[in-house]
C-alpha cells in the first residue's frame, strides 16, 4: 500500500526512499552488506518523524487531522465495540451513512455509540458522502441519543466531520433545525456522554454530537467554528490563505484545551494516529473508559447540572 506523506513530510519521504532503494540492493546482493547502513537510516528516521510531530504548526496540525490513513468511525468502532448491531435511518425520511451508530459493548459495558464516518476509499467517500452529514444523519443522532435515555446507556460519540452538508435538498429538509435538536439532546440527555474528535471537528455539523459532559480530542485533531479556507475566505476574501487563518483561530488540541473547549488531550503515537492505528485506538479506548467510570453513577439531574455548566463556564473565565 502507498504510502501518503504530508508537505511538511518530504524529508521523511526521502529519507525513506533511500531505505527502501537500500533494501532492495540489500536482498539483490544477498550479503546483508547494506544492513548497519539500513539500521542507522530507519534511526534517524524515526527519529525526524518524532522531531516532526513534536513541533507542528496549527496548519500543519489541519493536514493531520485530514490525513486520509487517520482512523475513522469503522475503525474505532471495531476495535474497541463488541457485539455491535447497527442502526439505520431516522423514521423520517431516510438513512444517512455520513453518520452511523448503534449499541454494542464497550469493554463489557453496555453502550450507544454514534459518529461521523468519512470512507476511505472513492467508493466509501460517496457512500458516506465524505462525512458532510445530512439533516436525516441528525435526526438518526437523535433517535440513537433517545434509545440510550430510555434504557439508561451512556453515550459514546466519534466526532470527524468537516461540517455539516449545505447541499440544497439537506437545507430543503431542515439541517439546521436538525442539528439544533440534536445539540440540544446531547445536552439534555439524563445519561454519560463522551466526546471524542477524533479528526475534524467543524462547525455545528461536529457540536451536534459534541455537546457532552466531556469533549477528549486527540493530540492531532482540530475543532473550529469553521474551516481555516472557509475563514480565510469570510474574513480575508481570500487575500491571505487558510494556513494563515489556522494559525490565527486557535484550532489545536493544545489552544482549545488551554481556553476549557476541550476536557483532555489523548496523545497519539510519533508520526499521529496513521502511524500506528493500533496504538491510536487502544489509547481512545483508555481514556474512554476512565471517562465513563468517573461519570458512573452520576444522576440525571447531576449529569445535566455538570453538562450544563461546562459549557456556561466557555468563555467566561476572566470576565468575573
Amino acid at each position: 500500500m502507498a504510502v501518503h506523506y504530508l508537505e511538511f513530510e518530504r524529508p521523511i519521504a526521502e529519507l525513506e526512499a533511500k531505505i527502501e532503494e537500500l533494501s532492495k540492493l540489500s536482498e539483490t546482493a544477498g550479503s546483508g552488506a547494506f544492513d548497519a547502513e539500513i539500521d542507522a537510516l530507519r534511526t534517524r528516521a524515526r527519529e525526524m518523524r518524532r522531531e516532526a510531530y513534536s513541533n507542528l504548526d496549527a496548519w500543519q496540525k489541519t493536514q493531520v487531522a485530514r490525513h486520509p490513513d487517520r482512523p475513522h468511525f469503522v475503525d474505532y468502532c471495531g476495535a474497541l465495540i463488541d457485539e455491535f448491531v447497527e442502526l439505520r435511518g431516522d423514521r423520517t425520511f431516510g438513512d444517512d451513512q455520513a453518520i452511523m451508530g448503534g449499541i454494542g459493548r464497550f469493554r463489557g459495558r453496555p453502550v450507544v455509540v454514534v459518529g461521523n464516518e468519512k470512507g476511505r476509499d472513492t467508493v466509501t467517500r460517496v457512500k458516506h458522502n465524505f462525512g458532510y452529514a445530512r439533516p436525516e444523519g441528525y435526526r438518526k443522532a437523535i433517535r440513537l441519543m433517545e434509545l440510550a435515555e430510555r434504557f439508561n446507556l451512556p453515550v459514546v460519540s466519534f466526532v470527524d466531520t468537516a461540517g455539516a452538508y449545505p447541499g440544497v435538498a439537506s437545507e430543503e429538509r431542515g439541517v439546521a433545525e436538525a442539528i439544533a435538536r440534536s445539540t440540544e439532546k446531547c445536552l439534555l440527555l439524563g445519561v454519560p456522554n463522551v466526546a471524542v474528535i477524533t479528526g475534524e471537528g467543524g462547525s455545528g455539523g461536529a457540536i451536534a454530537l459534541a455537546a457532552s459532559n466531556r469533549v477528549l480530542i486527540l493530540e492531532h485533531a482540530i475543532y473550529s467554528v469553521i474551516a481555516p479556507e472557509g475563514a480565510n475566505s469570510i474574513l480575508w476574501r481570500g487575500a491571505r490563505t487558510g494556513a494563515d487563518a489556522a494559525r490565527a483561530m486557535k484550532i489545536t488540541a493544545q489552544d482549545l484545551l488551554a481556553v476549557k473547549i476541550v476536557d483532555r488531550i489523548i496523545p497519539e503515537p510519533a508520526g499521529g494516529a496513521h502511524s500506528d492505528v493500533e496504538a491510536a485506538i487502544q489509547a481512545v479506548g483508555d481514556a474512554l473508559e476512565e471517562e465513563l467510570q468517573a461519570l458512573e453513577g452520576l444522576s440525571p439531574e447531576a449529569l445535566k447540572k455538570k453538562r450544563a455548566e461546562r459549557f456556561y463556564a466557555i468563555g467566561r473565565e476572566g470576565l468575573q
